[in-house]
């Protein structure tokens, strides 16, 4: 799902209101894909706790509330989830997102009954940590070595990483080829369609 201007607008419309200095476009997008509380002590070293949940607050509201930017589903994503599931390939979800906002996108995009098990930033550590993929391993009954992480930000490939999961960085995202690179990703694509050549 193509967020990234939603994810950007909100955190700078939820900064204002909290009396925190506008994050650049390039600042907001630096931490897209880390919890708000880790995005929080990124941009604004030394915030207080209360400045943080406020902050959240104000983000929440403006994500599924206010803010009106379209965040659609990138070309051909919802025929290769269709496929994979027909290949009976476990799909899940790990993502930055507190599960309000998970919710809300399973929800807007149809796509909650494609995925097997979702992880939030509110059910486990923040990434780069590996413990939302050690839960997602745990519930599907998966061995690391049998798993597969597709991630667009360069979050996602540390947290793989991390978790010694193999993965694929997609560059449509918040990532690009250098952040990906140091991460030692399998490949790198830049689009859907790339991607299904290596998985389907």
């Amino acid at each position: 799902m193509n967020s990234i201007d939603k994810i950007v607008h909100s955190l700078q419309a939820a900064a204002i209101k909290s009396d925190l200095s506008m994050p650049t476009d390039a600042q907001a997008k630096s931490i897209i894909g880390a919890s708000l509380t880790a995005a929080a002590q990124m941009l604004w070293p030394g915030v207080t706790q209360d400045k943080v949940d406020l902050m959240i607050k104000h983000y929440k509201l403006e994500y599924l509330s206010l803010n009106n930017t379209p965040s659609p589903l990138y070309n051909n994503s919802l025929s290769l989830l269709n496929t994979l599931n027909t290949q009976d390939k476990l799909l899940a979800v790990a993502t930055g997102k507190g599960r309000q906002g998970l919710d809300h996108v399973l929800d807007v995009s149809n796509t909650r009954h494609l995925f097997h098990s979702t992880r939030s930033s509110d059910d486990a550590q923040s990434k780069p940590h590996p413990d939302m993929l050690q839960q997602i391993l745990t519930e599907l009954n998966i061995d690391a070595s049998d798993a597969l992480m597709i991630g667009d930000s360069h979050y996602d490939l540390h947290m793989a990483k991390n978790a010694n999961i193999a993965s694929i960085g997609i560059t449509h995202g918040a990532g690009n080829m250098d952040s990906f690179a140091i991460h030692q990703p399998k490949a790198i694509v830049h689009s859907i369609d790339e991607l299904a050549q290596l998985i389907v």
